[in-house]
């Protein structure tokens, strides 16, 4: 008989997200064009990437959780911000570009929870990515409001850190949830509303540190 290969290197192809999810969540959605954020079906935006509305939420179960990659940077006023300042914290990170129709749709139900969820030690924290010029992007934050920083990602270097079967870098805009451990605990590709995150957040905000 061969050898079972180690852990780690099972969970590192193309099955991830399958082998780690403890439930799928299946999401309406899908039936509503395709993956450009034209209806068209055909991938929009910089770079060519998919634009797509949610389709499923990987809910990764807690012993197979792999830990958050290091992720620091500048804001999109050129501050530093690093994931690691919001260790101990649930932490929601949203990758989104001010060109993505779907990041549009999905905004201010982020910047909505993000108020709501505060009290619970829920952060949320951005990727702005194939955005080269930052004034695009801050534009798009004042036209929602949003409170939370982002990190500044024009060529999608920060999102080639993830597991691409839990974080897509061609699948804009994308969610991921981590736990107080800093791990990888619930894995969203596609614009998501309100309804459908929060009791993905509470889940794991629920969860002992």
């Amino acid at each position: 008989m061969r050898p079972r290969p180690p852990r780690s290197t099972a969970l590192a192809g193309a099955g991830l997200a399958v082998a780690l999810a403890g439930c799928l969540y299946a999401a309406a959605g899908a039936a509503s064009g395709g993956d450009g954020g034209d209806g068209s079906g055909a991938p929009t935006g910089p770079g060519s990437a998919a634009v797509r509305p949610m389709s499923a939420a990987a809910v990764v179960d807690p012993g197979v959780r792999p830990q958050a990659p290091v992720l620091t940077g500048a804001d999109l006023d050129g501050k530093p911000v690093g994931l690691a300042e919001f260790r101990g914290q649930v932490v929601v990170l949203n990758v989104w570009g001010s060109w993505c129709g779907p990041c549009r749709a999905e905004a201010d139900d982020l910047e909505r929870l993000s108020g709501q969820t505060r009290a619970q030690g829920v952060r949320f924290l951005g990727i702005n990515t194939r955005d080269p010029d930052r004034a695009a992007a801050r534009s798009f934050v004042r036209a929602h409001g949003l409170g939370f920083p982002s990190l500044h990602d024009p060529t999608g270097e920060l999102l080639l850190r993830f597991p691409p079967a839990l974080l897509n870098p061609q699948t804009i805009p994308s969610t991921l949830v981590i736990d107080r451990r800093g791990r990888i605990a619930v894995s969203i590709g596609g614009a998501v509303t309100d309804e459908e995150l929060s009791p993905l957040i509470a889940r794991v905000a629920e969860e002992a540190a």
